[in-house]
């Protein structure tokens, strides 16, 4: 049997159900949910032939304390992440990607991946060492969108950047001393935006190797965002650039 993880809350099993390639091995429902997301998990495991158990709730609390369960968990296959091959790809303008350098924390990379997926980021991409894994904690704070925006984990974060660049995507860093801010630049075509981690922020060769830097103007005595609200930030402003609204018809 292959390696499993433990998911939980009904947004990550529903979509280890809906979306996932690979289905879960066996979910758990809490003998008190009876409600329509509990029927919807029960008719999906049926669908797909998935084995489920009905269970008191005291033995989910006792399988994942540290879980917010709601009621559910499920038996997952262990994700492996992405191959880098897929990332090389020629530059197309609405293509592009969320470059995570080093988030330590899951809770903050499952929050990225949700607003990236959200946005209708191509893939995330992370490097191997000195960053969060994709946890329980991590599938939980993602509700769902693990299982739904490709996560690459690749070797050197500064030469992936570099690679892409070839093949013609535009590479932007966030950066506090970056003299333009997040509005005056084009986030249009194929792009590549890069987020440091918590409280150090990009590394120098990272930095160095991205077409530009930009900030988040402050108005207020906070020095900087969370990474995951940062990031949110970012790419809602990418998103509103490459999706213009319509014009406006005079009445």
């Amino acid at each position: 049997m292959a390696k499993s993880t433990l998911i939980g809350g009904f947004h990550a099993v529903l979509a280890a159900l809906e979306d996932a390639h690979d289905k879960p091995f066996e979910i758990l429902l809490a003998d008190t949910r009876n409600d329509d997301r509990a029927r919807r998990v029960q008719a999906l495991a049926r669908q797909y032939e998935v084995r489920l158990r009905v269970v008191p709730r005291a033995d989910l609390d006792l399988k994942a304390p540290e879980l917010r369960h709601q009621g559910v968990l499920a038996y997952v296959p262990e994700k492996a992440f992405d191959a880098e091959d897929a990332l090389y790809q020629p530059a197309e303008k609405d293509r592009w990607f969320l470059a995570l350098d080093g988030v330590q924390d899951p809770h903050n990379l499952g929050a990225c991946l949700r607003t990236a997926e959200a946005v209708g980021v191509n893939a995330v991409i992370i490097p191997k060492d000195r960053s969060a894994s994709l946890t329980a904690a991590a599938r939980a704070a993602a509700a769902g969108s693990a299982e739904r925006v490709p996560l690459v984990a690749v070797t050197n974060l500064a030469r992936t950047l570099e690679r892409l660049k070839e093949l013609g995507y535009w590479t932007t860093g966030l950066a506090g001393e970056a003299t333009e801010t997040l509005y005056e630049v084009d986030l249009t075509g194929p792009t590549v935006l890069v987020m440091g981690a918590e409280g150090e922020g990009l590394r120098r060769l990272t930095r160095e190797t991205c077409d530009r830097l930009v900030k988040i103007p402050m108005q207020g005595k906070t020095e900087s965002l969370n990474v995951s609200v940062a990031t949110a930030v970012c790419l809602y402003e990418a998103y509103r650039q490459r999706h213009p609204p319509a014009p406006r018809r005079r009445k």
